[in-house]
């Protein structure tokens, strides 16, 4: 596998940040591309893209933020792209404006992607309206748990508006791109880690639907959740950010963390970006600098391959919740990563709105938020 990994703006095109020193531009197979969405609207890069790159899968998304080693870039689109040696990729996509269900997407992806030699999926979904819960769970389904899941919800900086991604075209709203990795080849690692405190009791969620959530014990959940952040209650729905939902769905059940997407002051409800059950048990969270830096850690150890002691291609998807918390120290949590993988791995990534990665308890995959995911690809030759 070569990579090549670029900064692209309209005034000054493509900077190339690192390269492998074969690389050829019209081998390659696929480029991811991730901007601010306000920033791809404006450049409609796509065409530039592909002229550089003619013979690739080309899947551009809007994000919080772009990961390129250890910085983030915020003015530029960050672009990594990719030439197998001995591997192969295919790409559908699914608009839910336009196309069918969510089922009829499941249908494709079995009888479109799913082959033997089929290592991995990635996902690059919109943000704003997918329930990221009941799309895992169709691919999950599809699947039978049996290929590894990994990716994002777009991200739309901290401005909640709307999201954008696109396959072999320009970014636009409600589109979700499944990229299948085939090849025996091909190796992957996962981590995933958080990093937040909980704080204050333990309470059953008693009406809820899917990722909304109506009712927390016998109060209403909008007034519950205002309650417990007092001065922070009138930067709703922003502010949650620093606060999100630590959820179980059973006693059994391993916590995940949830991020509140939007609040309904009329219904004093709350959406999610996943589901919250009926009967699970919630507790409110809080970050520390400290943990949410040890959490990356943590995560680049879990995906950490001692057979492949310098992945070509470290893929990170953080949420935007933790580029808020940590603010001008959020390279913190970039930085303890080189430090696992060294500088001649190809670290690349976003910030997110909900991120997709497999679990110890859910092996083939899982939606997360306010969480750092790491997923490491290494081909040999």
């Amino acid at each position: 596998m070569k990579v090549s990994k670029l900064i692209f703006n309209s005034e000054n095109g493509f900077i190339h940040h690192k390269q492998t020193t074969t690389f050829d531009d019209k081998k390659c197979q696929l480029v991811l591309a991730f901007g601010d969405r306000i920033l791809l609207e404006n450049s409609a890069p796509y065409q530039q893209i592909k002229e550089k790159f003619p013979n690739a899968s080309i899947v551009i998304s809007s994000s919080a933020g772009q990961i390129v080693q250890r910085k983030i870039e915020l003015d530029a689109i960050a672009i990594i792209a990719i030439e197998f040696e001995k591997s192969s990729i295919k790409t559908i996509e699914h608009n839910v404006f336009t196309d069918l269900t969510l089922q009829d997407f499941g249908n494709r992806i079995e009888n479109e992607l799913l082959h033997d030699d089929l290592k991995a999926l990635l996902i690059l979904s919109e943000g704003s309206l997918t329930n990221g819960t009941e799309l895992i769970n169709e691919f999950i389904h599809r699947t039978q748990k049996r290929i590894p899941i990994f990716g994002g919800l777009a991200g739309d900086e901290i401005r909640f508006e709307k999201t954008i991604v696109g396959l072999n075209k320009d970014a636009a709203p409600g589109n979700i791109v499944v990229v299948g990795f085939y090849g025996n080849n091909l190796s992957f690692g996962f981590g995933s880690s958080g990093g937040w405190s909980d704080f204050g009791p333990e309470r059953e969620v008693t009406l809820s639907n899917k990722n909304t959530v109506y009712k927390i014990g016998n109060r209403f959940a909008l007034d519950l959740y205002k309650e417990y952040l007092g001065k922070y209650a009138d930067e709703l729905p922003g502010s949650s950010l620093y606060f999100p939902l630590s959820m179980k769905e059973d006693e059994l059940s391993e916590p995940v963390v949830r991020t509140i997407l939007s609040i309904n002051e009329v219904q004093k409800s709350m959406t999610f970006a996943g589901d919250i059950p009926q009967g699970s048990r919630v507790r409110l969270m809080k970050g520390n600098h400290d943990k949410l830096a040890d959490a990356s850690y943590e995560a680049a150890n879990q995906a950490f391959n001692k057979k492949y002691s310098s992945p070509q291609i470290v893929f990170l998807v953080s949420c935007v919740g933790r580029r808020i918390v940590l603010g001008n120290r959020i390279e913190e949590e970039l930085e303890v990563v080189r430090e696992v993988y060294g500088d001649d791995s190809y670290i690349f990534g976003f910030y997110s709105y909900g991120e997709i990665s497999p679990s110890f308890e859910k092996v083939a995959s899982e939606l997360h938020n306010q969480t750092m995911t790491i997923t490491t690809i290494f081909e040999t030759i």
